[in-house]
């Protein structure tokens, strides 16, 4: 045997990974290889592999005999729609993926690399985590990967594509990055697994309950994308990338526009309903406006209220940030902040013009928003929007109301240009809302003859007054008030004259955005149900505190000799004819202990009610009674085969 097939001999070796009977598992599983994955992101033919023959140096627990082609891991570039990408590829045929010292310097280098050329880089993940055999050396690994995230932020795309189960320290890789994409029913995101919580609290829940494709996709907002299979995620990631530049020094690729700069949209001049209260659908306002139609959307199933998306406008990318009036009248709540905030420095980040569509009524009330921290949250937008620098231009299609108007990217967060359409009504509040409050108004409508039509007449002052473009207009607040057909034609005559925007912050180090929550999602109460949930939460909180209590006088009583003899003799008699409900420690069943038992009950209950596990119940009690048991083996274990989640 020659050199030549010898090379070619060990390379086809390698090429097929862990073997075809793994690559038939992971078919049989939906899935696709690592390297079929890497055809279909790529151009046909451009891929070019990297450290194909890198192998691990584990001597622990027989690794010295086990053979794992490349490491686990595809690395290498190539080109999607003619420009260079840099991808890594986890193979799940080979130790189930694991991350090891070796499979971690490879992904590493192409990071370095990726950085270097100033193109971005995807990392399609699918493995089991970290290879144990290997143990501080894998660690470390994720340090690496994890510190040229960080580095690379905001100077090349990072796009990670979750392809399988991405568990343990492993998913603070994607976090990092600029977008992750899901493959619904086949990955799964979680930082501790479904048999680690049982564990630890009792929880049963599916590895897809707790991290799958649309659980990260619709309540933890962690993901922003999620696709049938993995040919249509890694279809997706091709669109996205048309849309994004290669790295910060750059703007994202012009494509030929057939469609008309100047097309006039006279279907926009009626879209507005004359009721003010009434919904309509933020999306026929984007499509209308953008090139062909086509947007692309950014997290469609997170915060509704919100859109984030991408269009065209002459054949330029453009980044839109739009108040959706459909989804709880497209009120500025906690996770429609957040998904605003980090879609705007990521269009500021990579030099995509800022388009806001604004119709927003205020921030969402209600103490699940205080209490979540919308003060916080809310502020993160602004900050977002007061520190980018790429043009920006702000249209109030309706409500303008109070600080939400303000959040929206007024002209004092730094627009460049404003303009409202004739419907828009640009005030501190609602006129209704306005009348009740100012108090020389409530005063003349308490004491009028006429109270209702007083107050008709005064709405309707108000809304001439001040619920309207022109006030703003008169004062420079807005640049124009528009009629709503020449709309697509203004924005692009807008962000033409802004191309050639130059604007430079003070030179800082970096600048400190508002904290984010210690938990970033909302209450699973407030998240399923709102308000009205939160309250009962707080009830039934309130109510264990009280039984608690109650059970530790109780419990104090009886540790201090309070007890009956009477109750003592109950409580050996009863002992000695139940032996089989022995209790966990020495200390006698009594009626006190019955009583107690019920408070007990009922505070689990309550507890239960607040989103807990009677186990946390069985804790807090513990601490207070000490080396006392308050009921007998078989009572404890009815108490936990009774918790609901």
């Amino acid at each position: 045997m020659n050199k030549l097939e010898q090379l070619r001999e060990k390379k086809e070796k390698l090429l097929l990974g862990g073997g075809e009977k793994r690559i038939e598992a992971q078919h049989a599983k939906g899935k696709l290889t690592a390297r079929e994955r890497l055809e279909i992101l790529f151009d046909k033919d451009s891929f070019v592999e990297m450290d194909v023959f890198v192998k691990h140096r584990c001597n622990n627990f027989g690794m010295d005999e086990k053979e794992m082609p490349s490491d686990g891991v595809v690395t290498g570039y190539g080109q999607v729609e003619g420009r260079l990408v840099f991808a890594f590829a986890q193979d799940f045929t080979v130790s189930g993926g694991s991350l090891g010292e070796y499979h971690a310097e490879k992904i590493v280098k192409i990071q370095n690399m990726a950085l270097k050329m100033g193109a971005p880089v995807v990392g399609l993940q699918d493995s089991g985590g970290a290879r144990v055999e290997e143990g501080v050396a894998a660690l470390s690994g994720f340090g690496k990967i994890f510190y040229n995230n960080t580095i690379s932020s905001g100077v090349i795309p990072q796009i990670s594509v979750i392809m399988g189960p991405c568990a343990g320290g492993a998913v603070y890789s994607p976090a990092i990055t600029d977008y992750v994409f899901m493959v619904d029913k086949t990955s799964q995101m979680f930082i501790t697994g479904p048999e680690v919580i049982k564990t630890v609290t009792g929880e049963v829940v599916t590895a897809e309950q707790l991290g799958g494709a649309m659980t990260h996709n619709t309540i933890s907002g962690v993901a922003h994308f999620i696709g049938k299979d993995d040919t249509e995620t890694l279809m997706m990631v091709r669109e996205l990338l048309s849309y994004m530049p290669s790295n910060n020094m750059e703007t994202a690729p012009v494509y030929a526009c057939t469609d008309d700069i100047n097309r006039m949209i006279p279907e926009l001049n009626e879209i507005i309903p004359d009721n003010p209260n009434k919904a309509y659908d933020m999306y026929e306002v984007i499509t209308k406006i953008a090139d062909d139609g086509k947007y692309f959307d950014v997290m469609p199933h997170f915060a509704k209220n919100m859109i984030t998306c991408y269009i065209r406008l002459d054949g330029a990318t453009v980044g839109v940030i739009a108040n959706q009036p459909k989804v709880g009248a497209g009120c500025l709540d906690i996770d429609a902040s957040d998904k605003a905030a980090r879609f705007i420095r990521r269009c500021d980040a990579f030099n995509i013009p800022l388009l806001t569509l604004e119709d927003v009524p205020g921030f969402l009330p209600g103490t699940g928003q205080e209490y979540g921290g919308i003060i916080r949250h809310g502020a993160k937008m602004l900050y977002a929007y007061c520190e980018a620098t790429v043009p920006k231009v702000t249209v109030v299609l309706r409500k303008a109301y109070g600080g939400a108007y303000i959040g929206m990217c007024n002209k004092e967060l730094g627009a460049d240009m404003v303009m409202a359409w004739p419907t828009a009504q640009i005030a501190v509040m609602g006129a209704s809302g306005a009348v009740n409050i100012i108090s020389s108004v409530k005063k003349e409508i308490k004491e009028a003859d006429d109270p209702d039509a007083l107050r008709a007449e005064k709405i309707a002052e108000y809304e001439e007054k001040f619920n309207n473009p022109y006030v703003a207009a008169g004062l420079g607040y807005v640049d124009d008030v528009i009629e709503p057909a020449t709309t697509r034609q203004r924005i692009i005559s807008a962000l033409d004259m802004l191309s050639t925007k130059r604007e430079s912050l003070p030179s800082k180090k970096h600048g400190n955005i508002p904290d984010p929550a210690l938990f970033d999602s909302l209450s699973f109460g407030e998240k399923m149900t709102g308000s009205l949930v939160t309250m009962l939460m707080g009830l039934g909180t309130t109510f264990l505190i009280l039984c608690l209590l109650w059970a530790f006088v109780a419990i104090m009583g009886k540790v201090m000799g309070v007890a009956s003899k009477g109750d003592k003799a109950s409580a050996k008699t009863e002992a000695a004819a139940a032996p089989s409900a022995a209790p966990v420690a020495a200390a006698p069943v009594s009626n006190d202990d019955e009583v107690i038992a019920a408070v007990i009950a009922a505070a689990i209950a309550a507890y239960q009610g607040s989103g807990g596990t009677s186990n946390l119940v069985v804790r807090k009690i513990s601490r207070i009674s000490g080396e006392t048991t308050l009921w007998t083996n078989a009572a404890r274990e009815d108490c936990i085969a009774s918790r609901k989640f």
